[in-house]
């Protein structure tokens, strides 16, 4: 095993090596001083993409003309990075933490089912302003092939944008519009795999042995069979197996998702530094978050799941450090939708900066089912500390289901069954549970277990449409006080709050999904439909159902915007002492708020001696409310009652 003083020293021979064949071919395109810019950031980070680089391909005996090839892929993507955006990469290596800022709020849609196309996105800005929302996440917007493309996962060209919606100048237009009104554009980047109807799909298909390279084939089942014998299939129901046979070559292509989604050969250098040419010409379009999709899955080794192996981090290293040369505005954010102790391995300035956080959303729905948030302080004290510069991606859905990706351990703390308390959530939140306030639908029921995750909007999730449907006024109540908790608790926690648009206006399922055939038995479109105009025009009207949910969740933006306390926090989760009432700290330097959530629609106590032993006075103001509280003996809250505490200016 090679040691890091190994790896330093052959770093900087290999440097002085490459810089001369990089300055000969590149630095007369560029100012010099510019160029003497480029190549400082290169020095800065070489030593580390060295160090990931021979881990992944150094016994290959061409290493370094791959070496060279990655390089000079980088310097040439960065030569044809438009100068505005070099403005921004200046700017933001002076601000390196800007995501940690309080001002940072998110949000994420798809084109067009909130404005049609992107000239109608464009057209929506003001409506992104009014909420606060200054990080946009557009969900897959690339040429895709028609009717089966996984919600647009299935990728067939990262420099195509699908026509429907618009063209790739006028995403680059729109972006540059959002820079102009302080919006960062965040795009997905899924790099496990391609559509079969990629160019290099296509040319694998035909027989070119050099593409086939950039996929995993093989002529037989022999090792397909060795693989399976560890591996966790993702969609059982669907096909069985990571394998999909393709007649037209004779070969078993590797589809660990879809059989129309072929996983790549990272392998192979080639893909990497053709991947890498992909990413940073997305990063050329304005795109300053990457999501990065499946990262769990990029590496492949036989007698393992192929998931979360040591290679996929050090994969991702390689492009954290790539783009901190050539596009270092731009960061990523890791989806791993894994064990939880697994999703923070991801996360570090070297790797992800942001990271969604799964283990959170499933504790809040399991908090709302249970009323009960020990689970959740457990889990947050356990697990919600990351790298001082990172920052959780908060959220409370997303376009995808909900599913209970808790550990078994903060649940079985609680001397419960994880299975059993999985399949309840379930009941629960498909409404088959004795007094369950949800309408939601199961997605990837297993028949064996009785698991499965959950589909549905926050408002019908909350109990909004139970309510609406009995013409239950308490009910109605109730389901909004539950939507602005948990909104609440991603906007102050700590990180960056992520809101699903429509969500701010309490839409409802629309069980009208099945009426298209592609979507038919995905249940996930339940909560993917078009953004309700109409009901977006109730949104200032306070006596409105949306305009309550909307006026109460804009509360809650302008609390954290206005309040340094949030940025760039420190987080301590708290024993309030009622099993029902989740409660932390949020602290920079002398700022300091108390958050309590009661998850019961029960007035619940917090006895005030527990509140001066964590060094609040008996009287404190709550922001959200906008009033002084004196809890000399007990502080009395709300059914679902959301308090932020502060110190009373004196």
């Amino acid at each position: 095993m090679k040691t890091s003083s190994w790896y330093q020293v052959h770093a900087a021979s290999s440097l002085r090596r490459v810089l001369p064949r990089l300055e000969s071919q590149f630095s007369a395109q560029v100012d010099s001083d510019e160029w003497a810019g480029y190549i400082h950031r290169l020095q800065r980070h070489f030593p580390r993409l060295f160090e990931a680089l021979h881990q992944l391909y150094g016994e290959q005996y061409d290493f370094f003309f791959h070496l060279e090839n990655i390089l000079g892929s980088a310097t040439q993507m960065w030569l044809q990075r438009p100068a505005e955006l070099k403005a921004l990469d200046a700017l933001r290596e002076t601000d390196p933490y800007w995501y940690q800022s309080h001002r940072v709020v998110g949000a994420m849609c798809y084109v067009d089912l909130f404005a049609d196309d992107l000239t109608g996105l464009r057209e929506r800005i003001p409506y992104l302003a009014e909420l606060g929302v200054n990080y946009l996440h557009l969900m897959p917007l690339y040429k895709v092939p028609a009717g089966d493309n996984d919600g647009g996962y299935a990728v067939s060209s990262y420099r195509q944008v699908d026509p429907r919606l618009g063209t790739m100048d006028d995403l680059a237009e729109l972006a540059a519009e959002f820079r102009q009104h302080g919006i960062s554009l965040c795009l997905d980047f899924v790099f496990n795999h391609t559509s079969d109807e990629s160019d290099w799909a296509r040319q694998a298909l035909a027989g070119d042995p050099e593409y086939q390279d950039y996929f995993r084939m093989f002529p037989d089942r022999s090792l397909p069979d060795a693989y399976e014998r560890s591996l966790i299939p993702v969609f059982p129901d669907e096909h069985p197996g990571s394998f999909t046979y393709r007649n037209r070559i004779r070969k078993w292509v590797w589809t660990s998702f879809h059989n129309y989604q072929w996983d790549l050969n990272y392998e192979n250098p080639v893909v990497f530094s053709r991947m890498l040419e992909e990413m940073l010409f997305l990063a050329n379009q304005g795109v300053e978050i990457l999501r990065l999709d499946a990262v769990a899955f990029i590496w492949k080794e036989l007698g393992t799941s192929c998931q979360n192996l040591p290679q996929a981090h050090v994969i991702i290293q390689a492009f954290n450090a790539l783009v901190r040369v050539a596009a270092p505005a731009m960061v990523f954010k890791s989806e791993a939708i894994v064990h939880p102790d697994e999703v923070r391995r991801y996360i570090s300035e070297e790797e992800c900066q942001l990271s969604y956080n799964p283990q959170l959303m499933a504790l809040l729905w399991n908090s709302l089912a249970t009323r009960d948030v020990r689970a959740l302080r457990i889990a947050m004290e356990r697990r919600f500390a990351i790298p001082s510069g990172c920052a959780w991606v908060n959220y409370v859905r997303c376009h995808d289901d909900i599913g209970f990706a808790f550990s078994n351990d903060d649940i079985q703390a609680l001397g419960l069954d994880a299975g059993s308390h999985r399949r309840f959530l379930t009941a629960f939140y498909t409404g088959s549970f004795k007094g369950s306030f949800a309408s939601g639908l199961p997605f990837q029921e297993d028949p064996a277990t009785g698991e499965a995750r959950i589909s549905g909007t926050c408002a019908s999730l909350t109990g909004l449409e139970k309510g609406l449907r009995e013409d239950d006024e308490e009910e109605i109540d109730l389901a909004i006080r539950r939507i602005l908790l948990i909104h609440g608790i991603i906007l102050t926690i700590g990180g960056v709050p992520l809101l699903y648009l429509g969500d701010e206006i309490g839409m409802l399922n629309d069980y009208t999904y099945e009426e298209i055939p592609a979507r038919i038995g995905d249940t996930r479109w339940v909560h993917r439909s078009t953004f309700d105009v109409e009901r977006a025009e109730q949104r200032r009207d306070r006596t409105s159902i949306p305009g309550r949910i909307y006026q109460g969740l804009l509360r809650l933006i302008q609390i954290r915007q206005q309040n340094l306390a949030f940025t760039r926090s420190e987080t301590e989760i708290v024993d309030t002492g009622n099993p029902h009432v989740f409660g932390y700290f949020c602290t920079h330097d002398e700022n300091s708020v108390l958050v309590l959530a009661n998850f019961s629609e029960a007035e619940q106590p917090i006895e005030g001696r527990r509140l001066r032993m964590l060094g609040l006075r008996k009287s404190v103001v709550d922001l959200v409310a906008g009033r002084t509280i004196v809890a000399t003996h007990t502080l009395a809250m709300e059914p679902y009652d959301f308090m932020v505490l502060a110190r009373p200016v004196t």
